[in-house]
C-alpha cells in the first residue's frame, strides 16, 4: 500500500469556476485535479487560448491533472450517434494531455439505441478499437468507466472488450458508487475486474440517492481493501453526485462547496 496516496477530484461538482474548484482541492489539502468542465464548457470545448490559460493557473497553483474526463461513448452519445464527433474530440483531448503531462482519458461504451445485442456489441468493439488505436499511437489511455454503454454493469462484458481490442492504451476504471446507481453489486463486479483497474472514482449511493462516501450500500471500503490487496496503486478521484449528477439538468446546489469539502474528508478517511 503506497504511504501517500494520491487524491483527486471531479470539482465541476464543487464549482463551476477553476479558482475555486482549485480553493477546494487545497482546502483538503490535495495536488491532484481530474478535469471534466471549466465554466461549464468540457475540456474538449474550450478555446485553446482558454485552455492554455487554465493549464497555467493549475500550474501555478501546483495542481496536477490526473485525468481528462471525456464524453465519449457517454449517456449522451449512442451507438447510433455520429462517430466523428468522438474521433475530433479524442484528438483535441489527445493534444491537451499530452501538453500537460496527463496520460489517462476517461470513456464510456455507448448506450444502445434499437440496435440488436450482437449488433450493438459490434458496433461498440469498432468504436473503440478505432478510438484505442489513435490513442495508442499518441502514447495516452482510455479508461472505460462503468457506467453508460454495452459494457458499463458487465464484468464479462468488461473483460471481452478489453480482450477484443487487445491493447495495453485500453483499461478499466472503476467508480465504487455506480453499482447502487445502475442496480447492480460493484463489489462483486469489481471483483471480477480487479486486475485490470487502472483509476478509481470514488462516490457512495443508498436506495434515496448519493450520500457521503462510506455513509451509502456501494461497500467502499471493501472495495478501497480489495483494490489495495491486488495491488492498485492509482489515483482514488473524488465524484460525489452530491451537488450535481452531469447526466442530469439543473444548477448546482447551493451548498455545492461544503458538500464536496465533506465528503472529500470522508473519502480521505476512509483511504486511511
Amino acid at each position: 500500500m503506497p504511504a501517500d496516496p494520491v487524491l483527486a477530484g471531479i470539482t465541476d461538482e464543487a464549482a463551476h469556476d477553476l479558482a475555486t474548484q482549485v480553493e477546494v482541492l487545497t482546502e483538503l489539502g490535495w495536488t491532484a485535479i481530474e478535469l471534466r468542465t471549466v465554466d461549464r464548457l468540457a475540456v474538449a470545448d474550450l478555446t485553446d487560448a482558454r485552455f492554455d490559460a487554465a493549464a497555467t493557473m493549475l500550474a501555478d497553483q501546483g495542481m496536477r491533472v490526473i485525468c481528462l474526463a471525456s464524453r465519449i461513448g457517454n449517456w449522451a452519445r449512442p451507438i447510433t450517434a455520429g462517430f466523428e464527433q468522438d474521433l475530433a474530440e479524442l484528438d483535441v483531448l489527445i493534444r491537451r494531455a499530452r501538453s500537460i503531462g496527463t496520460r489517462y482519458l476517461r470513456i464510456m461504451s455507448y448506450p444502445n439505441d434499437g440496435l440488436s445485442d450482437p449488433d450493438w456489441r459490434t458496433g461498440v468493439l469498432t468504436r473503440i478499437t478505432a478510438l484505442t488505436r489513435r490513442a495508442e499511437a499518441a502514447g495516452v489511455t482510455l479508461l472505460h468507466e462503468n457506467c453508460s454503454g454495452w459494457a458499463g454493469t458487465s464484468a464479462e462484458r468488461m473483460l471481452d472488450l478489453l480482450d477484443a481490442v487487445a491493447s495495453p492504451a485500453l483499461k478499466l476504471l472503476f467508480d465504487t458508487g455506480n453499482g447502487v446507481a445502475h442496480g447492480y453489486d460493484g463489489y462483486d463486479l469489481l471483483g471480477d475486474i480487479v486486475g485490470h483497474v487502472e483509476h478509481v472514482h470514488v462516490k457512495d449511493a443508498d436506495a434515496q440517492g448519493f450520500t457521503i462516501p462510506g455513509e451509502g450500500a456501494a461497500r467502499v471500503a471493501d472495495c478501497v481493501k480489495l483494490l489495495r490487496a491486488n495491488g492498485y496503486v492509482g489515483a482514488w478521484s473524488l465524484e460525489p453526485h452530491l451537488a450535481l449528477r452531469p447526466h442530469e439538468p439543473g444548477e448546482l446546489a447551493a451548498d455545492a462547496v461544503p458538500s464536496f469539502l465533506a465528503a472529500g474528508r470522508a473519502m480521505a478517511d476512509l483511504l486511511r
